[in-house]
């Protein structure tokens, strides 16, 4: 089985490594895409946030690519057989299951698999870290907390990127 797991990733947290870690063992390939989305603001480029994600990941034997675009025609163009998706709550599973429904419908050959996020991960965000962290590292306060949301390249890169907005 070749899966796909598509997102902003910006930034990448520790949700989505532990999704990764456990979709990397599920499938004979996976492929983490970094959506490249022009109609966002993300914090970090595509190139920064494919650098974070290989950084993370780290000796797990993953893809990490961009994309832009419709996510079904990606995965088509790419044989892949399943998209992955992480679930934090039942307001995930909602709008995923549209999502799916979607991809469904432009290429019936693509199932999606969800994985529900571990407990103790399932209220972490990337928009939460992005605003946490910019509160946290323009006020000076200590951004320990950030450490159990967020891969240590991350915290560094977040700290980094709000002390050069200033």
């Amino acid at each position: 089985m070749i899966a796909l797991y598509a997102g902003s990733f910006d930034p990448v947290t520790l949700g989505h490594i532990d999704i990764i870690t456990r979709g990397a063992h599920l499938a004979t390939r996976l492929i983490v895409a970094v959506a490249d989305n022009p109609h966002k603001m993300p914090l970090f480029s595509v190139q920064e946030r494919i650098a974070l994600l290989r950084d993370a990941l780290h000796g797990i034997e993953v893809e990490i690519t961009a994309f832009s675009g419709l996510l079904a025609e990606y995965a088509r163009q790419r044989n892949v057989t399943a998209i992955l998706r992480g679930l934090r709550d039942g307001d995930d599973f909602a709008s995923e299951r549209r999502y799916a429904w979607h991809n469904q419908l432009f290429d019936g050959n693509i199932e999606t698999i969800f994985l529900p996020a571990s407990p103790a991960l399932s209220m972490v965000s990337s928009r939460m870290v992005r605003e946490a962290a910019q509160l946290i590292v323009r006020a000076g306060l200590n951004d320990s907390a950030l450490d159990a949301l967020v891969p240590p390249n991350v915290c560094t890169a977040l700290r980094e990127k709000f002390i050069a907005k200033g």
